[in-house]
């Protein structure tokens, strides 16, 4: 089998690539190692960039998000019992963000793909990739108990840190830069209504919280647990009341949030990592096989999502023209924004949660950098900046 672009990675950022490529008459198929149910029940990131949402519409496939998610025109931040709401659009130029989770872009990219794009195979496990610095790379894989190989004139890997695509960068040239948090974050899904109508983001000296959503009936909450947390150490009630004491404000004494069945719960760890180049001869990573960040950003699938839009751009460059300029500057145009994501990652982490061995200088830290966001229009601007996402060509 043959194609221009092979794609490794069923996942939202291979997928979308797929489609924006099928939509400039560029051919490809897309390899996905799990099945078609693993991959739309996954639960990952649930908040959408503008750069994001405009791109899911470009790419014909934002017909439900424009129906079913939920804009957000802000975030709170509370600390030292007080509340702080930063206001995207007035900061911003008119900016927002959507409540919309990554299981239903998928679900929404692979109705697509199937009724209309190319191959999307389920269940093909790739197992090597070779030839980057050929003009013909190959991609060995197993399919339907059979091994098979699939010529492309590119690959692109979309199959996170511990996929095959990375290692298609010869080790003397790849270099990972890696950080590892000395907390995790315990995260439910609990059949309640929001505790609010935007997302509210705690700063705790018992520890972080983050109050979220899925929809108008499910709520998407978040406690800073030690590293190593078992789940099961967590029953429902005492998540509850720990959620209560680190979202609670002093002018609202007593406050509650508005309880329900948990029906998932799990212990996420946090680690930032990037990997350099994001190219090497015709081979090229995109999303979590370049790049980690902690989830208090809400930058993970943003930045997979920009990836592959500066990447099909190159590719129609290439088609329409014949140049690989867009091509070769893929890994720098794409470097420049993921270390600025990076940074705002790192930042929201650090600010909002307490380190085991933090002592009280470093928490007065804290509270002066949210007192300064709170007070000063310049820094909740550079805030909300990144928060709704950077532009794509830094």
């Amino acid at each position: 089998m043959r194609t221009t672009v092979g794609i490794i990675g069923g996942g939202p950022s291979g997928l979308l690539l797929a489609r924006l490529l099928h939509r400039n008459g560029i051919d490809s198929v897309v390899l996905e190692s799990r099945d078609r149910a693993y991959v739309e029940q996954r639960q990952r990131a649930g908040i959408l960039e503008q750069a994001t949402v405009d791109a899911l519409r470009t790419a014909g496939a934002a017909d439900r998000l424009d129906a079913e998610g939920i804009p957000h025109d802000g975030i709170e931040l509370r600390h030292d019992g007080r509340a702080t709401r930063i206001d995207f659009p007035g900061l911003t130029g008119g900016r927002r963000v959507w409540v919309y989770a990554q299981t239903e872009v998928v679900k929404d990219l692979v109705a697509l793909q199937l009724a209309d794009g190319g191959p999307l195979r389920f269940e093909a496990e790739v197992t090597a990739v070779e030839g980057a610095d050929t003009d013909r790379p190959r991609v060995h894989y197993t399919h339907e108990g059979r091994t098979r190989i699939l010529d492309c004139d590119y690959v692109v890997g979309c199959d996170g840190y511990h996929g095959v695509t990375r290692h298609a960068v010869p080790e003397h040239l790849r270099r990972t830069h890696e950080r590892t948090y000395p907390y995790s974050w315990l995260g439910i899904l609990a059949d309640a209504p929001p505790v609010y109508d935007e997302l509210i983001y705690a700063h705790s000296e018992r520890g972080f919280a983050l109050a979220s959503m899925r929809s108008p009936a499910v709520s998407r909450l978040y406690l800073q647990v030690p590293n190593g947390t078992d789940p099961a150490d967590w029953p429902d009630e005492r998540i509850w009341d720990e959620l209560d004491a680190r979202l609670s404000l002093r002018a609202e004494p007593g406050w509650r949030l508005t309880r329900g069945p948990v029906t998932q719960k799990a212990v996420l760890p946090m680690r930032s990592s990037v990997t350099e180049p994001m190219r090497h001869g015709r081979v090229f990573l995109a999303g979590d096989a370049a790049h980690i960040v902690p989830p208090t950003g809400a930058k993970g699938l943003n930045l997979a999502a920009a990836d592959v839009v500066v990447l099909a751009r190159a590719f129609a460059h290439h088609h329409a023209t014949g140049s690989t300029e867009l091509l070769d500057a893929y890994s720098d145009t794409c470097l420049r924004r993921v270390w600025r994501a990076e940074h705002f990652s790192y930042f929201m982490t650090t600010t909002l949660h307490t380190d085991p061995a933090q002592e009280s200088f470093d928490t007065r830290l804290q509270l002066s950098q949210l007192d300064r966001i709170a007070g000063s229009r310049h820094a909740a601007a550079e805030l909300a900046e990144n928060y709704t996402g950077l532009p794509l060509d830094l």
